[in-house]
């Protein structure tokens, strides 16, 4: 149970950047900001530390913008794969595929596909998000046991409602100002959830860009009525500049700490 709630940790932290990312972008800049740019590919590494445990590697994370195979919308491929340690050591093993299908006009996410596997344990599935009726349907099946009945859960959903990888990119014209504080709005498994965002300071921190000037960002994504129902806390820091990256995040909760870092970021020319 407690290495599914790391791999769960992780995955938070993944997207956890994007709620970062989301509001990263100072408003004087809005007239360069693309929200998403095709051949963008953001490669992260998450390390797990608890008492005499000091950083083993556990995971990698990453992201990939395109676009659709008829080319008229944006796709977006992330990826959170086990590695190391916790593969070896712990005997397991988690691999967690989502592709979000995003309008390339009004930028609102129209599907979520995931691929959920953990050790022997595979889940698929599909959220379909239908603003004329102001509802996401989800569905999750078990491909490896075809008389399971399919899991479909339905949820009310309102203007600005994202699923995790589509809030990444989103409300990217947000300020982001120490003091400031706003709220998301993010569909996990056919259900919706409110995120409370606060930036609290200004640091420096080491990135592969060198020593940057970052944001410190706090979503309260632990909690009754939360994301993760347990105890924690989470930490995001963006670059204070106009790329506005987010470099690192750290998930304190009761089986240890997370760390996750941005490793490599790529850029190639998509049409």
């Amino acid at each position: 149970m407690k290495i599914k709630f790391l791999c769960s940790c992780l995955l938070f932290a993944v997207f956890a950047f994007g709620f970062s990312l989301v509001s990263a972008q100072n408003k004087k800049n809005n007239d360069e900001i693309k929200s998403y740019i095709p051949g963008e590919t953001l490669t992260y590494e998450g390390k797990f530390s608890k008492a005499i445990v000091r950083g083993i590697a556990v995971a990698d994370l990453v992201f990939t913008v395109g676009r659709t195979a008829d080319g008229k919308n944006y796709l977006v491929d992330s990826e959170a794969k086990s590695k190391g340690t916790l593969s070896g050591l712990f005997r397991f093993k988690f691999l967690q595929k989502i592709e979000s299908t995003v309008d390339v006009t009004t930028l609102d996410i129209l599907k979520s596909v995931k691929e959920d596997v953990q050790n022997e344990r595979v889940r698929e599935s599909e959220a379909i998000f239908d603003y004329k009726n102001k509802q996401v349907t989800y569905v999750e099946i078990d491909p490896k046991d075809t008389n399971r009945p399919p899991r479909k859960v339905a949820s009310q959903i309102e203007t600005g409602t994202q699923d995790f990888i589509s809030g990444l990119y989103r409300m990217r014209s947000m300020p982001l100002e120490v003091g400031k504080s706003f709220e998301l709005t993010i569909s996990d498994t056919g259900l919706v959830y409110k995120i409370p965002v606060r930036v609290t300071k200004r640091e420096q921190q080491k990135s592969i860009f060198g020593k940057v000037w970052c944001f410190r960002v706090e979503p309260e994504i632990f909690g009754k009525d939360r994301l993760i129902d347990q105890k924690g806390s989470m930490i995001i820091w963006i670059t204070d500049d106009n790329r506005r990256i987010p470099i690192r995040a750290q998930i304190n909760a009761e089986i240890g700490r997370v760390e996750v870092k941005l490793k490599v970021a790529t850029y190639k020319n998509i049409p």
